[in-house]
């Protein structure tokens, strides 16, 4: 699985489809300091990024994460992340 991670001077996020998200971690569990757009969501570094990714780890799912980086992301101005 590749999966891009996002990042500006400030913070940085883990771009994840939502229901693959869904497969792994229980939506509940991820706080509103992720962001979402369309099906997509992108999890805040300092918890929900590490929540999904030992979620894979513990699946047995390898994967590999390519970095992106802007001076101020637009991601910041995305809908925060809601659970249902």
């Amino acid at each position: 699985m590749k999966l891009y991670f996002f990042c500006d001077e400030g913070h940085g996020w883990l771009k994840v489809r939502r229901d693959v998200l869904a497969k792994f971690v229980d939506l509940t569990k991820v706080t509103p300091y992720s962001y979402a757009k369309n099906n997509d969501v992108y999890l805040e570094e300092d918890f929900d990024a590490p929540l999904f990714l030992n979620a894979l780890k513990d699946a047995g799912v390898e994967f590999v994460v390519a970095s992106r980086y802007a001076n101020r992301s637009r991601i910041r101005n995305y809908p925060r992340f809601r659970n249902f």
